[in-house]
């Protein structure tokens, strides 16, 4: 069973940037496709980003497309999210998750139902 464990939350004005880790263990990591999630709250849990494993498909939410970039480096068993030109309507958790859809290909990535193992979430705040 994969276990994954977000870091590089906080607090930052907005404009800011903040890159988001997330760290898997117990588990291949190149046999998943990784992605980021957020959610607000009073919100729903959303799409944000999604990389195949081996970075070659990487979707973004049209939010954050432009904003945020999804990397991962294999041998570290880890991926980023990278987030430049923050707003406040990016607060959120973000939560990294984990599926064995590992080209990302035949399924919607952007649904929270596709992935099979989530981390615990780490928290983003943007202040205005």
């Amino acid at each position: 069973q994969v276990q994954l464990v977000e870091s590089g939350g906080g607090l930052v004005q907005a404009g800011g940037s903040l890159r988001l880790s997330c760290v898997a263990s117990a588990g291949t990591f190149t046999a998943y496709g990784m992605g980021w999630f957020r959610q607000a709250p009073g919100k729903e849990r959303e799409f944000v980003a999604a990389i195949s494993w081996s970075g070659a498909t990487t979707p973004y939410a049209d939010s954050v497309r432009g904003r945020f970039t999804i990397s991962r480096d294999n041998g570290m068993n880890t991926v980023y999210l990278q987030m430049t030109s923050l707003k406040p309507e990016d607060t959120a958790v973000y939560y990294c998750a984990a599926t064995k859809y590992r080209t990302l290909k035949n399924i919607n990535s952007e649904s929270s139902g596709q992935y099979d193992y989530w981390g615990q979430g780490t928290q983003v705040t943007v202040s205005s």
